[in-house]
């Protein structure tokens, strides 16, 4: 069984900064790649950003305020200057895990980011 786990969400003020974390746990041999997602009230989940071998892909929203790293089985979002449109559960995803039976996507139970004075 593999686990994503993740944590650094919270309350923060427009303009502000937060790093969110989320580290893959259980019996795997490798993650080909992770990623953030995000879904809003009323609206569909969609890609912040993934990184996998050192190639990384930003959504629009993202580019120039978010960073993506990866260290091993952990991911990370750094999350510069906030605004309110990026309130939204932030979810972790790990595609293409190798573990002894399969390979499979799993994603993590996700954390919340709310930007609001």
């Amino acid at each position: 069984q593999v686990q994503l786990v993740e944590s650094g969400g919270g309350l923060v003020q427009p303009g502000g900064s937060l790093r969110l974390s989320c580290v893959a746990s259980g019996r795997f041999f490798s993650i080909a790649r992770m990623g953030w997602y995000r879904q809003a009230p009323g609206k569909q989940r969609e890609l912040v950003a993934t990184i996998s071998s050192g190639i990384i892909n930003y959504a629009n929203s993202a580019k120039g305020r978010f960073t993506i790293s990866r260290d091993k089985d952990t991911v990370y979002l750094q999350m510069n200057s906030l605004k309110s449109e990026d309130t939204a559960v932030y979810y972790c995803k790990a595609d293409g895990v190798h573990t002894p039976l399969t390979t499979g996507d799993y994603w993590g139970q996700g954390t919340q980011v709310t930007v609001s004075i």
